[in-house]
């Protein structure tokens, strides 16, 4: 099976420091939804996993983080792609989960819902903790430099990034670039 994990604000969408909250607020990175029609076109199956401790923290409920995916989901098919599965961490950070990246539940919880070994598996995230979750299971790191990633566009990258990353000016560029080892 050919399956990628991508994080979603930052990668996916813009981001914002006080956190997206509404569907209002949810906005696509330009070629973020056509990057991930290009893999599904490509036949990968994109998931998604993503830290919400918006919902942890009481800044949204469920039925907003749904209504925001359900915009992610309408937005994907009107460029012919797709999302297969989200899966999210629901905790504040002081919670001690075991979900929240950069622990790698989310993609313990991925691997058993696929019934696959995530080992060389692509995963594209914007920050460190995003790839530290996917390595710890194994997964081919992938950073883009949108998102928390856009400092690292005029410097090396910190120690915290594990040392095979591969670097990325964006989704689309990513796409391209598995697309094409394919």
């Amino acid at each position: 099976m050919k399956l990628c994990i991508l994080d979603r604000d930052g990668t996916i969408n813009e981001d914002s420091a006080e956190f997206v909250k509404s569907p209002n607020e949810w906005m696509p990175l330009p070629g973020a939804l056509e990057a991930i029609a290009k893999l599904n076109h490509a036949g990968w199956h994109v998931v998604v996993a993503t830290n919400q401790s918006g919902l942890g923290r009481g800044l949204f409920d469920v039925a907003a983080l749904n209504a925001m995916h359900a915009k992610m989901h309408s937005m994907l098919a009107a460029v012919g792609g797709r999302v297969d599965a989200i899966f999210y961490c629901p905790h504040a950070p002081d919670d001690a989960c075991h979900c929240r990246k950069p622990s790698p539940g989310l993609f313990e919880q991925i691997a058993e819902r696929y019934g696959v070994d995530l080992k060389g598996m692509p995963t594209v995230g914007d920050s460190a903790r995003d790839l530290q979750a996917g390595v710890a299971v194994g997964a081919e790191p992938h950073l883009v430099l949108t998102g928390k990633g856009e400092p690292y566009r005029n410097q090396p990258l910190s120690d915290k990034f594990p040392t095979h990353t591969q670097v990325h000016d964006d989704l689309m560029a990513f796409a391209n670039f598995l697309v094409g080892r394919d």
